[in-house]
């Protein structure tokens, strides 16, 4: 199972939000650079790097950080926040993107994103499927659409996405424990995908039912930071 550290940012600081509230806003780090280069120095290989301003401002804002931190380490980074156009998917894969991971646009614009699938293939791109309360959230996680979450990502999978991360934004940065019985129905319902759990991941033991559940990943924030899960408990995931 991928172990993914998440880096948000909020004006090119590492911050992390709660259930996706910008009120809630904590600043951890002032330079996403070093958070970086500190989990790459304790054997960490994949990066979750989360441009919130630009989900905000519906278009990407925090490119120059991208760039650092693709340029100055190895890891293999998925960006998300903003990515609305064909400018700004491309902007962010020249920046150093290995993946992108978008939502809101899977929503609102459908055909864009069925002509990325084609331009850039599978492997580049991650469909965001953030629900609450079984309903797709979007824009940052500021709107809650109709959509049925299972329905949303069938209807993807069905057009060829491979990736998912799937975020509970009840349970997001609240350290109460991750939605396990979400993801054994989603497992289920869709074998064959890679799928990746986000949200709520509070201690060491959660990733250990993740990975025997059958997760490719699990995307990981505030329990680092807040000194919950050590990276050096992460190695044990690491090969």
């Amino acid at each position: 199972m991928r172990i993914i550290p998440a880096i948000d940012i909020i004006g090119g600081k590492c911050v992390r939000l709660s259930q996706g509230e910008y009120d809630s806003k904590k600043v951890y780090h002032e330079n996403p650079v070093e958070v970086a280069k500190m989990f790459e120095d304790n054997g960490i290989q994949y990066l979750h790097l989360v441009d919130l301003d630009g989900a905000k401002a519906k278009h990407v804002v925090n490119l120059k950080v991208l760039n650092d931190i693709a340029s100055k380490t190895k890891l293999t980074i998925d960006f998300g926040g903003g990515i609305k156009s064909d400018e700004d998917i491309k902007s962010v894969f020249e920046n150093g993107a290995s993946q992108v991971t978008v939502g809101s646009i899977a929503v609102s614009n459908p055909e864009i994103l069925d002509k990325w699938l084609s331009e850039y293939s599978s492997q580049k791109i991650i469909l965001g499927a953030d629900a609450k309360d079984g309903k797709v959230a979007i824009t940052g996680w500021q709107t809650v659409s109709s959509l049925d979450l299972s329905n949303f990502i069938g209807e993807y999978v069905e057009k060829g996405i491979q990736y998912v991360i799937c975020t509970d934004i009840s349970k997001d940065g609240m350290l109460q424990g991750t939605s396990t019985e979400l993801y054994k129905n989603l497992r289920k319902q869709f074998p064959k995908i890679n799928l990746i759990a986000s949200g709520g991941v509070s201690d060491i033991s959660e990733l250990h039912i993740l990975s025997e559940m059958g997760m490719d990943g699990a995307i990981i924030g505030k329990a680092i930071y807040e000194g919950h899960i050590s990276l050096y408990e992460l190695k044990a995931f690491i090969k």
